[in-house]
C-alpha cells in the first residue's frame, strides 16, 4: 500500500448524496487520489469535476472485490468515505476496516450508542481506525468562543434555530424513515448536539432535557446543562419554514452557523491526514442525546 505521506488513495461511498462533492473537494484539495466510487444511483457526473478517472460501481458488491483485489496487489486505499444513509453508516465503516482502510465517516456515525462500543472492537481487531466528520469543531471562531466558555465560571443561556425547509420528498426518502435516519432530532440536531458538548466540555452533559413537541418535521424542547446553564433547541424541515436559518445564541450574542457546515470539510481531512480526525468517543454525547429523543 502506498504511504499515506505520498498520495493517499480514497474510496467514497454514497458518491451521489448531497454531500459527497464536499468530500471529493476536500479529497483534492489534500492531494488525494479517488479510486473508487460506489452508489446505487448512477447520476453521478460531479465526480468528473474532480476525478474522472474514478472506477464507479452501483453495486457494494462489485466496490467491494474491486477493492479487495487492489488490497491483494499492493494498490489499497488507505481511506474509504463514507457518506451513505445514516442507518448504514456502521456497515459501511465495518467494510472499511475489514478492507484495510481507515474509515471517514459522515454524521450520525451510528444511530444507538451500543453501536459505537462494537465499531472499538473492529478497530482493536483490525488496527484500523474511524474517523468522525464533526466539522463545526474546526471553525477558528467556535475554538474562540470555546476558550472563552471553558475558562469562566459563568452561566450561560443557549437558543440553537435551526430550520432547512424541505419538500414532499423528504418523507418519501430514507431521511423520513426513522428507523434509517433517526428523525430529524439525528438527521439535523446531530450536528448543533455535538456542537453544545463541545463548547461546553468533554464532561458536559443535559441534566434535564424536556422536549415540548416533537413531530416528524420538527422538535422543540428545552433543557438545563451540567451546572446552571440552560438554553432552547429548535430543529425544522418543514415545507412552509421560510428561508434556511442556522443560529446560535449565547447570551445575546449571535452566530450564524450556515458558513460553518459548508466549507470545512478540508480542515477535516488535513486533519485526518495528520493523525488528529475525531474518534469513536468523540461523537457519544450527541448520538446519546439523539437517541434519547428518540425514546420519548
Amino acid at each position: 500500500m502506498e504511504s499515506k505521506r505520498m498520495k493517499p488513495r480514497f474510496a467514497l461511498i454514497g458518491a451521489a448524496g448531497y454531500i459527497a462533492p464536499r468530500h471529493m473537494k476536500a479529497i483534492k484539495d489534500v492531494g488525494g487520489e479517488l479510486v473508487a466510487a460506489v452508489d446505487p444511483h448512477d447520476s453521478v457526473g460531479v465526480i468528473d469535476s474532480y476525478f474522472p478517472e474514478c472506477e464507479f460501481f452501483t453495486e457494494i458488491e462489485l466496490f467491494d472485490r474491486h477493492l479487495e483485489k487492489l488490497r491483494r496487489n499492493d494498490k489499497g486505499v488507505d481511506y474509504i468515505s463514507i457518506c451513505s444513509p445514516n442507518y448504514l453508516h456502521d456497515a459501511h465503516c465495518r467494510l472499511a476496516l475489514r478492507l484495510g482502510a481507515d474509515a471517514i465517516c459522515e454524521k450520525p456515525l451510528v444511530l444507538n450508542t451500543r453501536n459505537i462500543d462494537a465499531l472499538k472492537e473492529i478497530e482493536d481487531e483490525t488496527g484500523r481506525q474511524i474517523n468522525c466528520i464533526l466539522q463545526l469543531r474546526h471553525d477558528p471562531s467556535l475554538k474562540e468562543l470555546r476558550e472563552k466558555i471553558l475558562c469562566s465560571h459563568n452561566e450561560y443561556w443557549v437558543e440553537i434555530i435551526y430550520s432547512t425547509p424541505r419538500g414532499k420528498w423528504y418523507d418519501y426518502s430514507w431521511k423520513g424513515d426513522v428507523r434509517k435516519s433517526g428523525g430529524v432530532a439525528t438527521n439535523i440536531g446531530v450536528h448543533l448536539f455535538d456542537l453544545i458538548g463541545w463548547l461546553f466540555g468533554s464532561g458536559s452533559s443535559f441534566s434535564d432535557l424536556n422536549i415540548m413537541d416533537m413531530k416528524e418535521r420538527y422538535v422543540w424542547g428545552r433543557f438545563r446543562m451540567q451546572g446552571e446553564s440552560i438554553g432552547r433547541i429548535s430543529f425544522s424541515l418543514r415545507i412552509d419554514g421560510g428561508e434556511p436559518k442556522r443560529i446560535m445564541t449565547i447570551n445575546n450574542t449571535e452566530y450564524n452557523l450556515s458558513n460553518q457546515f459548508m466549507n470545512l470539510h478540508t480542515e477535516s481531512y488535513k486533519n485526518i491526514l495528520k493523525g488528529e480526525g475525531f474518534r469513536l468517543g468523540d461523537t457519544r454525547f450527541a448520538i446519546n442525546l439523539c437517541e434519547e429523543i428518540r425514546g420519548r
